[in-house]
């Protein structure tokens, strides 16, 4: 019975390092799909998510201020009516 579990053992190794190989090239496969991705993302002026979340709250913050200055403006008219 011992040449068939070799044989078995031989198998399982075989899988197993095939496994392995098959797990490492998907991750390279993966790295160069998002390297290739960001490339061609760059090369078209895409923002980022975090440069487009600081323009948005830059521009929420002067509509805040543009708001407040009317309301100010509004009340000092009001004052020299």
């Amino acid at each position: 019975m011992q040449p068939g579990n070799k044989l078995f053992d031989d198998m399982s190794k075989l899988m197993s390092n095939a496994m392995g190989v098959a797990q490492g090239a998907k991750t390279e496969a993966e790295t160069a799909m998002k390297g290739w991705i960001d490339r061609w993302m760059a090369d078209r002026d895409f923002v980022t998510r975090e440069e487009f979340d600081a323009v948005k709250a830059m521009a929420q913050k002067a509509r805040e201020d543009n708001a407040a200055l009317q309301a100010r403006l509004d009340a000092l008219e009001a004052k020299s009516s």
